[in-house]
């Protein structure tokens, strides 16, 4: 394989650099493990990757023409890009972009609100997530809602319908011949929809040129890199990373029916692998994230393709077999996950190169990755799937014994998993009995 393609490896002509201590424990700016998983809920859009971005932009532009403070646009920034993570299925997004006021719309609304109401770095955003989709008329009355609160919420209602109005013009390049007409849909929209006020803050923003220019491609980047360059790190705790971990893994498992808890099970079931080859703890809580978060990259694949109940064609089997790579697209640029992004992307590599998405062979494999690969095989045959039921732990022993001898998987990791059945059983299948996920 071409070693530019190779996440792990070094060209001749690139400086060497210290590889990152395989001991130490997880420091991370939770910023950039927004600004990255953020990419991820974009890739719902299958061919349009940037509507958390572009919305963010937008609400973070309108709220500094609006006199609102540098830390409310940051806010509103933030808000912008994860508004949607109650969004997994593609064929919600494409109502969400095609409808401007769809009846379905609050079903992800309250979702986002659930997911991110419990955890403390975020939960500031989960009211106006739970409210981005209520029209104004209905919201300004409400005597039970803070006042900024209302106002955080319809100016992200807004944007997001900018955005989806503005969604056919992207790629043929007619936004700025169309910017008019959207601007007008907005202004007839004031006083029911939207704030009066948000409006003409809306308008007023709107009126140059570089408002839109600003959602292309090239601009969204450089928006990105000033955000993150000009904004004091916040290092997160590893109890905190796991547990965004698990918001973005339900999001992930819920695409499909197929895959409920999949991504819990697989991180249980890694961690629990992983102490019992004597993998240094901090190791263990780094392959428990990278099992959460190893799915990420199916959240680009259609619906149709995902819950198909036949046997796939080659063209579908190419774009599931893509979601690996986009999990190490999504990951590779958060500092701290230097050891996390490839072991989540290796997941379907195996021993004798003939894996994908990369094709490296078990002598280039960390410890970690070949675990994480036999916990999703593992934890996929026990889980009941609705066109059958999970195998039994003999039936899984067997396979996977099969596996081994045709030098898919490693011998050693299944041999650990067979000492104790039951406790991997249980690890593999999460349940309202099953442990919580180690936050310590």
């Amino acid at each position: 394989m071409d070693s530019a393609h190779h996440p792990n490896r070094r060209t001749s002509d690139q400086p060497v650099s210290t590889p990152p201590a395989s001991t130490s424990a997880l420091v991370v700016d939770l910023r950039h493990v927004i600004y990255a998983l953020s990419d991820a809920l974009d890739l719902v859009g299958i061919d349009d990757v940037g509507h958390g971005k572009r919305v963010g932009i937008m609400a973070a532009t309108c709220g500094r023409t609006l006199g609102f403070s540098e830390a409310e646009t940051t806010f509103l920034f933030d808000l912008g890009m994860l508004h949607d993570i109650g969004v997994s299925s593609t064929k919600t997004h494409g109502h969400l972009v095609a409808e401007f006021d769809w009846n379905n719309a609050q079903v992800h609304c309250e979702v986002g609100y659930a997911l991110l109401r419990d955890f403390g770095p975020l939960a500031a955003m989960a009211l106006p997530i739970r409210y981005h989709h209520t029209h104004w008329d209905k919201l300004r009355d409400r005597a039970d809602l803070d006042p900024a609160i209302a106002r955080q919420a319809n100016l992200v209602f807004l944007v997001d319908r900018v955005d989806a109005l503005s969604a056919p013009h992207y790629a043929d390049g007619s936004l700025m011949a169309e910017r008019g007409r959207i601007r007008e849909q907005i202004k007839a929209s004031a006083g029911s929809f939207f704030d009066l006020a948000l409006v003409e803050g809306f308008l007023a923003a709107s009126a140059s040129e570089a408002f839109w220019l600003q959602l292309e491609p090239r601009g969204i980047q450089a928006i990105m890199q000033d955000m993150l360059a000009r904004h004091e790190p916040c290092v997160a705790s590893t109890p905190e990373l796991k547990q965004l971990a698990g918001i973005f893994s339900l999001i992930v498992d819920a695409k499909s029916s197929f895959t409920a808890e999949h991504s819990l099970g697989v991180a249980r079931l890694a961690r629990h692998i992983a102490e019992r080859m004597g993998v240094k703890p901090e190791n263990c809580d780094k392959i428990e994230i990278a099992g959460l978060l190893h799915d990420l990259g199916k959240l680009r694949i259609p619906d149709g393709i995902l819950d198909k109940p036949g046997q796939l064609d080659e063209h579908e089997r190419n774009i599931i077999n893509a979601h690996s790579f986009e999990t190490f697209q999504i990951l590779r640029n958060i500092k701290g996950f230097e050891e996390i992004a490839p072991w989540a992307a290796y997941h379907h590599e195996q021993p004798d190169g003939g894996g994908y998405p990369f094709h490296i062979r078990n002598i280039d494999l960390p410890l970690e990755a070949r675990i994480l690969r036999v916990a999703d095989i593992f934890q996929a045959m026990a889980q009941d799937r609705p066109y059958r039921k999970g195998l039994s732990a003999n039936a899984i022993l067997a396979f996977l014994g099969e596996l081994v001898a045709q030098g898919r998987i490693e011998a050693g990791i299944v041999a650990t998993l067979a000492q104790d059945m039951p406790a991997a059983m249980a690890a593999a299948l999460p349940g309202k009995d099953s442990p919580p996920i180690q936050t310590h």
